[in-house]
């Protein structure tokens, strides 16, 4: 049973070149890397971000990617490796946050041959709870404000409320979109849990939603009030 907030042993702070965040999809991973890109100026590198921009600009790998992503595959874990790869190995950054890789073992395998990834932070959350955050989000298509039934509800029910005009849910954020999609992560992406904690690098926070935060839109600062303070001891 993993313990939370509690380093498996201790984590090596001397050379804290690349530190992981991780957790599911919907977890809140992009809300906390803002708050420790801006506290400890890290250089951040998404996954989702650098796929789309290599996707846009039309470079080979770009390319290579909108193949697979047009016909609803996985990217390959070569051609994964080799776009973030290339990325990190241009940073002149002592503090790199990766944010989406690695999400196989063979990702990781390939990471630990060019950085030694000193922090993996995991925001864990339970799956059911993931499920409720992302289908209670609909949006306005002509604005794209976002209403969220748990803390950011219409005035009126399916209804935007500068224009009246009708709301829509996303695809993506369906139930059963988002349960497919949490169980891709279960299948590939947690056993990394296990790879990290071996290494002696897995660090783990509650992700889990706090009502009284969650209803003023501020649920993200519960997890950051314990690994903002871990972070600056790691960090110096």
């Amino acid at each position: 049973m993993l313990q939370l907030g509690k380093a498996w042993r201790p984590v090596s702070l001397v050379r804290c070149k690349t530190t992981l965040i991780m957790g599911p999809p919907g977890g809140g991973k992009g809300t906390i890397s803002k708050k420790l890109i801006k506290d400890f100026n890290f250089h951040h590198i998404s996954t989702g971000d650098l796929l789309r921009t290599q996707v846009r600009l039309g470079t080979p790998q770009g390319l290579k990617a909108k193949s697979y992503m047009e016909s609803g595959d996985l990217v390959p874990d070569e051609l994964i490796i080799d776009m973030v790869l290339s990325k990190v190995e241009d940073i002149s950054s002592s503090r790199v946050l990766l944010d989406g890789f690695p999400r196989t073992r063979v990702q990781a395998e390939a990471l630990d041959k060019k950085k030694q990834v000193e922090i993996a932070i995991n925001l864990a959350v339970p799956n059911e709870e993931i499920v409720r955050r992302t289908s209670s989000r609909w949006i306005h298509p002509g604005s794209g404000r976002t209403y969220a039934y748990d803390y950011n509800p219409p005035k009126e029910e399916g209804k935007d409320d500068e224009t009246g005009e009708s709301l829509i849910q996303r695809d993506d954020d369906k139930p059963a979109a988002v349960k497919a999609r949490l169980q891709e992560y279960d299948n590939q992406t947690l056993p990394l849990l296990d790879y990290y904690k071996e290494k002696g690098c897995l660090r783990q926070f509650d992700g889990s939603d706090n009502p009284d935060l969650v209803a003023k839109d501020r649920r993200s600062d519960a997890i950051y009030a314990s690994l903002k303070p871990f972070m600056q001891g790691s960090l110096g």
